[in-house]
């Protein structure tokens, strides 16, 4: 097989963070995710790594709500072909019914070049709740949070006590550590019950009243305008013989088909928030029904969520697939 190996760029554009904080170089970011339910959580961490490579943000980890037992050497897959197999994956902390879904990691897994296959008996991943305590706790500089999935981790999180990462219990960890939560989360177009917040409700109720830093919500009727084009699929990643972001696409439905990008926003705007794809809604709070549905209440609070002036479409696709398709710079493509 032909070998293409990227050159890596330097470090560019300083990242404008949300709510006035202003910071300068790279984002540490933690990916928590429900990775094998949905196509677009492959493409957003996918879309992470490039941003990675060039200098917009650094992700330090990937932590899991999908339970399935592909879903840890699947992320770990990902990561070696972006030349990060080392970048330290935590497994879900428990079954959550109806978001433990195979729709393409296995298929990915078995269609994958040996140099990307786990090879001999690899180490069993942290407990997400264990990672995400330890990142924080090292985390010499405050740090995003992208949540693509169910709440899970995050309200595990935050009922956490002290231990040998941290003497600080999970509530304070996050008040000392974390910047911004950007959540995949809710519908606020319609008062509709939105999967990620549906499939736990207890834990998104959890996580969206008590976290003690700002969060930002992409809700179901973001993602579900802008849809990721089976034409880039077939075109902007056959720079390589396997692509595993393609064979997962092609994996989870029939081709050609557009797949809205709700996670892949969620990303976008946590790392891009000077770059104005979105605007935003009023400060305020929000509560989660008993059906699962958000409701928004402005005022007294410090979530809000994305809104999309559909002019804006056309120039948010473009960076959405550039981004997910970019070359690795670190790994190799083969």
């Amino acid at each position: 097989m032909r070998r293409q190996v990227f050159a890596r760029n330097g470090a560019i554009l300083a990242v404008l963070l949300m709510f006035g904080s202003i910071g300068f170089g790279k984002v540490p970011i933690i990916f928590d995710t429900d990775m094998g339910n949905d196509i677009d959580d492959a493409l957003a961490l996918a879309m992470l790594h490039t941003l990675t490579d060039r200098g917009e943000c650094q992700l330090i980890g990937v932590t899991l709500t999908n339970a399935n037992p592909a879903a840890v050497p699947y992320v770990r897959m990902i990561n070696r072909f972006y030349g990060r197999g080392a970048l330290p994956v935590g497994s879900a902390l428990r079954h959550v019914p109806g978001g433990d879904l195979d729709n393409y990691l296995s298929a990915a897994l078995r269609t994958a070049p040996a140099s990307y296959q786990e090879s001999g008996i690899q180490p069993a991943a942290e407990p997400s709740v264990i990672l995400l305590r330890r990142l924080l706790a090292a985390a010499p500089e405050k740090i995003v949070i992208v949540q693509v999935g169910f709440s899970t981790n995050l309200a595990a999180l935050l009922d956490s006590n002290a231990d040998s990462a941290s003497p600080k219990n999970g509530m304070e960890l996050v008040r000392e550590k974390v910047e911004l939560l950007v959540a995949m989360a809710g519908d606020f177009a319609e008062p509709k019950p939105e999967y990620n917040v549906k499939l736990d409700i207890d834990s998104a109720r959890s996580v969206f009243e008590r976290w003690p830093t700002p969060i930002i919500f992409s809700g179901f009727e973001i993602g579900r305008e802008l849809l990721f084009p089976a034409e880039s699929i077939q075109r902007d990643f056959a720079y390589t013989e396997w692509h595993p972001v393609a064979a997962s696409y092609r994996a989870y439905s029939k081709m050609p088909y557009n797949r809205p990008t709700w996670d892949l926003t969620a990303a976008l705007a946590a790392v891009r928030a000077d770059h104005h794809y979105f605007g935003y809604s009023p400060k305020g709070r929000v509560h989660v029904e008993k059906d699962g549905a958000t409701r928004f209440e402005p005022g007294g609070g410090d979530r809000s969520y994305l809104k999309l002036d559909a002019t804006a479409g056309p120039r948010i696709l473009e960076a959405l697939t550039l981004l997910t398709s970019e070359p690795p710079h670190l790994g190799v493509a083969k």
